[in-house]
């Protein structure tokens, strides 16, 4: 007797989910994160996962404003079409995986934000302002840091020493739910 099995296949449709992760070299600080999460600018370029177009100009995702998507879909803090192949595009930022970059790790990338997307891939970050970091010995808190150069230096009086950020990069990673 010959047993057949029919084997059934369920497919689970998973939005894309990217973390952005940064290297930077931290000297006298440490915590580089955003200082008000909830007023923070996330500048990216996207790549449209149907025709490959990268936006031409920087996007931004800002968690105050968010959009319903149509059909219960969730949400989207970014939303918008391809300009070259009209195709619906979202991103939506995962509050959850807010991290900040740490000393422990310096020279390393480290996941500091991650965003589902549908339609769309990020490609590229640019760092800009409202940048905020803590001396490694007296804490002292280091807000409004201006990154748009790629580079920061100051002088934590408490520890009498200076303080720096430079060599900043980025990447995105593909990650799992």
């Amino acid at each position: 007797m010959v047993s057949v099995w029919l084997y059934s296949q369920v497919f689970v449709f998973r939005r894309p989910i990217f973390a952005l992760e940064i290297k930077a070299n931290l000297v006298g600080v440490t915590d580089l994160r955003p200082e008000d999460y909830e007023n923070f600018r996330w500048y990216l370029k996207l790549k449209c996962t149907q025709c490959g177009e990268v936006t031409e100009n920087w996007v931004y995702a800002d968690i105050t404003e968010a959009q319903e998507l149509s059909k219960g879909h969730g949400i989207g803090h970014i939303v918008g079409k391809c300009s070259f192949c009209a195709r619906q595009n979202t991103v939506e930022i995962l509050t959850d995986s807010y991290k900040s970059y740490s000393v422990e790790k310096n020279e390393q990338f480290q996941p500091i934000v991650r965003f589902e997307c549908r339609g769309a891939e990020p490609v590229d970050f640019d760092f800009r302002v409202g940048w905020r970091a803590e001396g490694i010995e007296s804490s002292t808190v280091f807000e409004d840091i201006d990154l748009n150069e790629k580079e920061w230096a100051d002088y934590d009086e408490k520890a009498g020493e200076s303080t720096e950020i430079n060599e900043l990069s980025c990447r995105f990673t593909h990650q799992k739910k």
